[in-house]
């Protein structure tokens, strides 16, 4: 059983279904299939919802040790040959011009696009699953300056689906439906959710997926940086080359589902297994600070001690250090992510720390893949980006003094007109 793709399933069909009986016409096919299949939804819906609720909360709670398994969820999106390959990647080279890495590649594997190819003026449309947390704001910010780089592109269209994964299917139809994009950029909400509609739009016109991930290779290209996997090994190794074995270590995590955030799970959890460290508690803090804080607060209530915390997303480890200060313990050992108010605390306080990085830059290069494409020129499939680590060694060169706390170092907006007040 796949419980998120059942839930999402069951969710949209039912809304479907409730429509039709409040008397809603039936004009698209999703609709037409709802009324057609409404008895069946709601025999599945009763058969399931217990089981489904059951692992979903399970994925989402705080469980002890490695034994907690969101497995249900993150199973789906594990596979070893790609953690390695993720490891190999990290190694390897960049190809593309010197100092822009949103225009550089690794390993690519070039596509022709001339399929595609159209005379401009241009109207990009972006389907954004949300511009809810500091990267997406940056990353968005950042994109915007990069649109604004191509006269070629006359219109933009920018649809928020706000988190949600039922507003972005309907978003991307809508989209489609109208007729006025001649390229389609996808950020997707979570994964498997998105991944029909997005098959469903590559029907119609070129598209373009970066950030998140779909289970479909229909894009034109797929934009990221090496991924996943990448980010959770880096910062696990780290923990585990800081600490010894035995050590009692917190994972923190936002939410399940998503291809970027199981894949950071999965690797730190390898990492954890094999060099014996304690993950005493894995614990989905939602991105919220005072939870992450009141998470941290518990776990060393509970344990005594916690010598380190791996987070799968950076924006709230200046919240988790704040909740070791307010509990008088030690410092830990921690990964955190390159936005500033996290650089800045590592610098003052000498934490033993590393930030992994999945950079904000990505949101440029996704611009400038539609407009090759567009053009008809080759592009990577995937265009896997790099994915720079801030460091002991390099920390000086990220920390950015005037910039806002929660500003991020990776953006690649630092010779963009408008920087910094744009940023700020």
């Amino acid at each position: 059983m796949k419980p998120l793709r059942i839930l999402f399933l069951l969710v949209a069909m039912m809304l479907m279904v409730a429509l039709v009986a409040c008397g809603g016409t039936t004009n698209t096919p999703a609709e037409e299939a709802a009324e057609e299949t409404a008895g069946e939804v709601e025999q599945a819906a009763e058969e399931t919802a217990d089981e489904v609720t059951e692992e979903i909360e399970a994925a989402a709670e705080t469980g002890a040790g490695l034994g907690m398994e969101a497995a249900a969820v993150a199973q789906q999106f594990f596979s070893q040959e790609d953690l390695d390959n993720s490891i190999r990647l990290i190694g390897v080279t960049p190809e593309g011009p010197e100092g822009q890495p949103w225009m550089q590649y690794l390993e690519p594997n070039f596509v022709d696009t001339s399929e595609y190819a159209k005379e401009g003026p241009y109207t990009f449309c972006f389907s954004n699953a949300g511009v809810n947390n500091p990267w997406r704001v940056v990353g968005y910010n950042t994109m915007q300056h990069e649109v604004a780089l191509h006269p070629e592109i006359e219109e933009w269209i920018h649809v928020d689906a706000e988190g949600s994964d039922e507003k972005q299917i309907s978003d991307i139809q809508d989209l489609v439906a109208s007729g006025n994009c001649d390229v389609l950029i996808v950020s997707p909400n979570t994964t498997q959710a998105l991944t029909p509609a997005v098959e469903e739009a590559c029907q119609s016109l070129p598209v373009v997926v970066f950030d998140r991930g779909v289970q479909t290779d229909c894009p034109a290209t797929f934009v990221q940086p090496i991924g996943g996997y990448a980010f959770g090994y880096t910062g696990a190794s780290f923990l585990a080359d800081n600490l010894e074995p035995g050590s009692k270590v917190v994972a923190l995590r936002i939410l399940p589902g998503v291809d970027v955030l199981e894949t950071r799970w999965a690797a730190a959890k390898q990492v954890f297994e094999e060099r014996g460290i304690d993950v005493v508690e894995v614990a989905f803090g939602d991105g919220n600070n005072d939870k992450v804080k009141t998470i941290i607060t518990d776990a060393i209530q509970k344990h005594g001690q916690i010598d380190g915390v791996w987070m799968d997303a950076g924006a709230t480890a200046v919240a988790a250090i704040e909740a070791f200060e307010d509990a008088g313990a030690p410092y830990p050992v921690i990964n955190g992510e390159d936005q500033q108010d996290f650089l800045v605390k590592w610098q003052q306080e000498g934490l033993t720390a590393i930030a992994p990085t999945f950079p904000t830059f990505q949101w440029r290069t996704a611009v400038i893949a539609a407009l090759k494409v567009l053009q008809g020129e080759e592009v990577p499939d995937p265009w896997r980006l790099p994915q720079p680590t801030v460091t002991q060694e390099n920390l000086d060169q990220y920390v950015q003094p005037d910039m806002p706390p929660l500003h991020y170092a990776m953006c690649g907006c630092e010779e963009m007109p408008g920087f910094p007040e744009d940023w700020q």
